[in-house]
């Protein structure tokens, strides 16, 4: 099991520990919402719990507990500027489904 994080994504993600002055890492994490069913959920990480499991890349540390890893093996996770937009894109290779917006997906 795995998760990719980019050199650009792992750059943003500690750029924002440094700012934040905190933290062992990013918890990367699905949580039930929208229309297609799940939703990617990012934040910060001060405390490991007991099903988490740390992938290392870059220097940085993603954390995905047991249940979110099931919906996440596999995905990489980039930071991208795209005209005056800028944000995290996961490309997740379990997806079946996104709904139209592109807020949700379906496992």
């Amino acid at each position: 099991m795995s998760i990719i994080l980019t050199e650009t994504a792992a750059n943003r993600v500690r750029t924002f520990l440094d700012n934040r002055g905190k933290g062992i890492g990013l918890r990367l994490g699905v949580k039930t919402s929208g229309c297609s069913g799940l939703a990617y959920v990012l934040e910060f990480v001060d405390v490991l719990n007991e099903d988490d499991q740390v992938f290392e890349q870059h220097g940085v540390k993603i954390i995905v507990d047991a249940k979110s890893l099931v919906y996440l093996d596999g995905t990489e996770l980039d930071y991208v500027k795209e005209g005056l937009n800028e944000g995290f894109k996961y490309s997740n290779p379990n997806i079946k489904n996104e709904c139209g917006c592109g807020e949700s997906f379906h496992v």
